[in-house]
């Protein structure tokens, strides 16, 4: 049998036990990709372990809060080993005023948590058509605007 010994990870974990990280005093990490998928921001927190009914996702303004619960395991028993943080999950983004926050679709499966939000009409590229002299240029029908 193979030991391997980390003393940081040991420090580390010493440090969670006794600073209490992953408490509600102090939220653990919510790892997270984001990225641009046509019209659309697609991000993804991984979040295993978590039950869906802790999950809480709200949008203040421009503020996206997300929240979730990993309960600690209670039983009659003896802990070998705790490496996985239980508690308060917490991640906020700051969203842009490009995004449609009306319409976020969230989507929890396999422990991850996937938040789709389509970018805003009104932050979508347009045509802008000119007119001169009663004819219109530069592509076809202008976009309700007349000069």
């Amino acid at each position: 049998m193979l030991m391997r010994t980390d003393p940081f990870r040991d420090f580390d974990r010493l440090a969670q036990q006794i600073l209490g990280t992953g408490t509600t005093s102090r939220p653990a990490i919510m790892p997270m990709d984001a990225w641009r998928e046509g019209d659309r921001l697609v991000a993804e927190f991984d979040l295993p372990g978590i039950a869906v009914d802790t999950l809480d996702i709200d949008i203040e303004r421009n503020v996206l809060t997300i929240k979730a619960e990993r309960l600690a395991r209670n039983g009659d028993w003896e802990l070998l080993a705790s490496e996985r943080p239980t508690g308060l999950f917490s991640r906020q983004l700051v969203l842009g005023d490009n995004l449609d926050l009306e319409h976020v679709d969230a989507h929890y499966e396999a422990g991850v948590l996937r938040l789709t939000i389509p970018v805003a009409e009104r932050a979508k590229p347009r045509k802008i058509a000119v007119r001169s002299g009663g004819e219109v240029h530069s592509g076809g029908q202008p976009d309700a605007i007349s000069a």
